[in-house]
């Protein structure tokens, strides 16, 4: 099925990352598995190609892209590459400036834009907590004031380039007396006193991401680095977390995509009984089920994106892309591994660790029983 959410422009864009990819990503990939990180001249490498400041001004040394459709054409080849990677690109240049670009002051976005376009600066965001999970409103970090500073306490868990950050965002509790009006976002950096990290999180899947927990200890944050208006940072996160989803749901896609076309590729080649495992009826039916399955979620997530791009994508929309895609993609990736037999649960086989990659989409940028639930009362259920 012809796609028509992108022009020639995004098509040239698109060459161009596949290129970073063939070039910068794929030779690096067993270092960056073994290493369980993206080494930092990767990183500069992906900024001088102008991949991490698509939201970015041009004044402040990004490409002022203004146009969603190009973040998604790098999230969909840099997911189909590697799951992780895109993870941790996508949280540093498509979720964290948007709240630099919207929120920011003059100052704050001369500070941090043009290094973070640059890949100078690694950019994380804290928003999960130990105790919270999924649950914002009720995260336990606080903020209390002392002067024209800031005493913050806590800490945050699951949080993507959260061991190489030199920056994050964090969500603290500022006026425990208001909820989640009493929510505000700061910029830590990670050379305040105070604030120390984790050793990185062992996690079943996505390895190359350095996910680490985040701890604050009596760190003082000038009132300088509070991003946006105090008693704003609920909804603030609540305004971008569509833009989270829908790359979300672009990257599962893309992911699953490209692992489904290379075991299609391998049930061609591998042979039993003396003829290619494809061309046996089960299997065949099976391929053309998942392919159908990904071509329909792709067109969904594909008129996400046309509405993003015109600022017009709801948060409902936004959810059923994110746990629809999360499903889908699991579902078809564990199909894959069983085409491939014996084969597919051999961690040297690409379809073995997408496998284990994917499952981490159904429970972050909001779980699927939390995307559900939005849905529901969207409904009036």
């Amino acid at each position: 099925m012809p796609r028509n959410v992108y022009t020639e422009d995004h098509e040239a864009f698109r060459a161009s990352v596949r290129e970073f990819v063939d070039r910068t990503l794929k030779p690096r990939a067993e270092e960056m598995l073994e290493q369980k990180v993206i080494p930092r001249d990767i990183w500069k490498e992906a900024g001088r190609q102008g991949l991490l400041g698509l939201d970015i001004p041009e004044e402040f040394g990004g490409a002022g892209a203004d146009d969603y459709r190009f973040n998604a054409v790098a999230a969909e080849e840099i997911a189909a590459f590697n799951a992780a990677v895109s993870s941790c690109f996508g949280i540093h240049s498509d979720v964290c400036p948007p709240y630099l670009v919207d929120l920011g002051t003059q100052e704050q976005k001369q500070k941090w834009l043009p290094a973070m376009a640059a890949g100078d600066l690694i950019c994380a965001i804290g928003m999960t907590e130990p105790s919270g999970g999924s649950d914002l409103a009720a995260l336990k970090t606080t903020g209390v004031r002392d002067g024209n500073d800031w005493i913050i306490n806590g800490s945050k868990t699951f949080i993507t380039n959260g061991h190489q950050c030199d920056i994050a965002i964090v969500a603290v509790r500022t006026d425990p007396s208001r909820g989640s009006k009493g929510i505000t976002l700061f910029m830590l950096e990670a050379d305040m006193p105070g604030f120390t990290k984790g050793n990185k999180l062992d996690k079943v899947g996505q390895v190359e991401s350095d996910t680490s927990e985040l701890f604050f200890e009596n760190v003082r944050v000038p009132d300088a680095n509070r991003i946006g208006e105090e008693g704003m940072g609920f909804i603030s996160m609540m305004q971008r977390l569509p833009q989270e989803r829908v790359g979300a749901a672009v990257s599962n896609t893309a992911h699953a995509k490209q692992i489904l076309l290379e075991t299609i590729e391998y049930t061609k080649e591998r042979k039993a009984f003396g003829q290619s495992i494809g061309s046996f009826q089960h299997n065949k039916f099976k391929i053309a089920e998942l392919v159908t399955q990904i071509e329909v979620t792709e067109a969904y997530v594909d008129d996400c994106i046309a509405a993003h791009a015109e600022g017009k994508l709801t948060p409902i929309d936004a959810a059923k892309a994110k746990w629809f895609s999360a499903e889908v993609q699991n579902k078809v990736l564990d199909e894959c591994v069983q085409l491939h037999g014996g084969y597919g649960f051999m961690n040297e086989y690409r379809v073995a660790r997408a496998w284990r990659d994917a499952r981490v989409t159904k429970i972050w940028a909001g779980s699927n029983e939390i995307m559900k639930e939005l849905i529901g009362r969207d409904l009036g259920l």
